[in-house]
């Protein structure tokens, strides 16, 4: 066999595996608990959320700096939180631009989302979940509310993975125990997807002999993770004899209006919550997209959220919008007071979680991807400041990611374009 006659799925095809091997040269034309050092034994864990329609610029950022600024309208919804979360400007992905094609960047950093050719990198979720997934049953939870299609987390190799939607499924996952017999199907089908990787590396194997240089280290990166999905398999079948956690709570209604923003994203916050709470994973992200949605539902809303975004100052559309980001606001109240509210020995769920809360979009009405308004709360940090830095020449975020990551335990100095921690941001 010839480099020439090499096709994508050729190492895949048999025994009913179709795969998709990386682009090759030769194929174009010519734990549950403990693992942390919390002190009270309790792990740490993220949420990473974004709401893809921005927060207007005049409402959301505070006047002064530090520990003694003046809230913004929207902070003062939050006021009851201060000393619980830190606000930051004058932060943005250096080279991320594209206006609503930035979203797909939020976690990533990838540079340029709108150009030709982009291909996008592992995001911050996918990037702590491989190091830290593990210990828990679900290495991650991608959650996504408005648009199906709405999703924060991408692969090491670029590629999207699509989040839940339906909080009902999600709780039928985390919390409802099956039968032997269906623990034991799925058992088999865990061990099916091990035999498929069988396969893979078999067929793989025969095709390294016929590669050259550069396809042999894209094959080999390939490879190294097909053996790490194989692993998770592994992982994931011994998950599938531990019980489910039981909880007091009933499994939610699905709310399938896609006006009804703020309580299908009331549902999924209480969703997160009940994951963290059990253990169930460290590690989630929540995709807030109202792209495709025509409005929200809320008393003295009439236009569309996103054509509401490109207000142009009309008074009008701003006091509309201003409807909808207040109530939004509130919401992520709301979630921060539930999580101070659960005890974790010496300290509550949310002194033990970082929640990221922002927007891809500095301000929608321009598209306008620089100075994002940004948001974290909890995680173990002292707080109560606004950490205002350069609105003409960003502060990278990534910088953030990284300060986050090395709470996760994981010991990195590195993220996307990070070129160190978040400056200002200390451990209590």
């Amino acid at each position: 066999m010839t480099k020439k006659h090499l096709t994508r799925r050729h190492v895949l095809r048999g025994a009913g595996v179709a795969l998709t091997l990386p682009l090759l040269e030769a194929t174009m034309p010519r734990r549950i608990w403990g693992a942390s050092r919390e002190t009270d034994g309790a792990p740490r864990r993220m949420l990473c959320i974004c709401t893809n329609m921005g927060m207007m610029p005049d409402y959301f950022w505070p006047t002064g700096t530090g520990r003694d600024y003046e809230p913004s309208e929207y902070l003062r919804l939050l006021q009851d939180h201060r000393e619980d979360f830190t606000v930051f400007s004058g932060v943005s992905h250096p080279d991320v631009d594209g206006g609503h094609h930035a979203e797909i960047s939020y976690l990533t950093g990838a540079p340029h989302p709108a150009a030709s050719g982009f291909r996008n990198s592992i995001s911050l979720d996918q990037y702590a979940a491989e190091r830290i997934g593990i210990n828990t049953r679900f290495p991650y939870l991608a959650l996504g509310v408005g648009s199906e299609n709405a999703t924060l987390s991408w692969t090491a190799s670029g590629i999207r993975i699509p989040a839940e939607n339906k909080p009902s499924e999600v709780y039928r996952r985390m919390f409802v125990q099956g039968d032997a017999r269906q623990v034991e199907r799925q058992i088999e089908q865990l061990r099916n997807g091990r035999s498929v990787l069988d396969v893979v590396r078999e067929r793989a194997s025969r095709l390294e002999r016929n590669l050259g240089t550069s396809d042999r280290d894209k094959l080999d990166q390939y490879m190294t993770s097909v053996r790490e999905l194989e692993q998770r398999l592994v992982k994931a079948e011994a998950w599938e004899k531990q019980p489910k956690p039981k909880v007091d709570v009933e499994q939610p209604i699905d709310v399938n209006d896609p006006t009804e923003l703020i309580p299908r994203t009331r549902l999924m916050f209480d969703i997160a919550k009940l994951a963290l709470e059990t253990d169930s994973t460290r590690v989630i992200t929540l995709a807030i997209d109202q792209n495709t949605n025509p409005k929200v539902n809320l008393p003295g809303v009439s236009e569309g959220h996103h054509s509401l975004t490109h207000h142009g100052h009309r008074e009008n559309s701003v006091e509309q919008l201003k409807i909808i980001e207040s109530a939004q606001t509130e919401l992520f109240g709301s979630l921060m007071g539930e999580m101070k509210g659960v005890r974790e020995g010496d300290h509550s769920l949310l002194d033990n979680t970082m929640i990221l809360y922002g927007s891809n979009l500095g301000n929608a009405n321009s598209h306008d991807n620089k100075n994002m308004p940004m948001i974290l709360a909890g995680g173990g940090f002292r707080h109560g400041q606004y950490l205002a830095f350069d609105k003409k020449h960003n502060y990278p975020l990534p910088n953030l990611y990284v300060s986050m990551l090395q709470r996760l335990d994981i010991e990195t100095d590195q993220f996307a374009s990070a070129t160190g921690t978040m400056r200002g941001l200390e451990l209590r």
